[in-house]
């Protein structure tokens, strides 16, 4: 393991990289829907790791943002699972220590993908009108950044109504040619450029379901490809 995760310093809350040449874990090493069987390569990220770096994030959010009231805008659809959970964790953290962050969650969705390819046709669902950021701390929570593209139009659409401040939650960021320099303040895991699921992350709304993030096999990509 110790070959395989090393900590660098990535945007503001730092994150574990997985390394290009890390195989992933056999996927008969754990338990996952079966009707998933010979859609799936390997295991890359096991849920009980997931859940344990989301509470390492959630107490850099509180040390950052603690006694601040915050609005917290989770991108759906693939932001859900990761947005319940950091909310959960800070939510423990405020009952259980002197300090406390109050937070709205508000819903966004935004789609850019047709099957494993991103699109240049970026619809942004829920943020018509965002007037009541204005002069609100903003932490804005996303499952995955590759490109960075839509997470730039993002930032411009939420900057257009003039909160005070704004940090970023990437449960994931994708290592990918042209990567933008914007990347999360907070950053989960750093992974190769491979197309992964589950977690509420989906290829064409399957994959939702899986509690692991995995990468999907090219005979999934044929199965469920529209």
């Amino acid at each position: 393991m110790a070959d395989v995760f090393v900590k660098p310093q990535i945007g503001g809350g730092g994150g574990i990289v997985i390394d290009d040449d890390w195989p992933g874990y056999c996927l008969d090493l754990f338990s996952y829907p079966a009707h998933y069987s010979g859609d799936l390569d390997c295991v890359v990220v096991p849920h009980g790791v997931i859940v344990d770096r989301i509470e390492r994030l959630a107490r850099n959010i509180m040390d950052d943002l603690g006694d601040h009231d915050i609005v917290v805008l989770c991108v759906l659809k693939g932001g859900y699972q990761f947005c319940v959970d950091l909310v959960d964790k800070i939510k423990a953290l405020s009952r259980n220590s002197n300090r406390t962050l109050p937070m709205r969650v508000h819903f966004i969705r935004l789609k850019s993908y047709l099957n494993d390819q991103s699109t240049e046709d970026l619809h942004i669902v829920g943020a018509e009108d965002l007037s009541f950021l204005a002069g609100k701390n903003v932490l804005i929570v996303e499952a995955i950044v590759g490109t960075g593209k839509t997470m730039n139009a993002l930032l411009k659409h939420v900057e257009s109504f003039s909160p005070k401040l704004i940090k970023v939650a990437g449960l994931l960021v994708k290592r990918v040619p042209h990567n933008s320099t914007c990347l999360p303040d907070y950053v989960g895991f750093e992974i190769p450029d491979r197309f992964v699921v589950g977690y509420a992350l989906d290829y064409n709304e399957y994959f939702r379901d899986l509690n692991h993030i995995c990468v999907i096999s090219e005979s999934g990509k044929t199965k469920y490809k529209i």
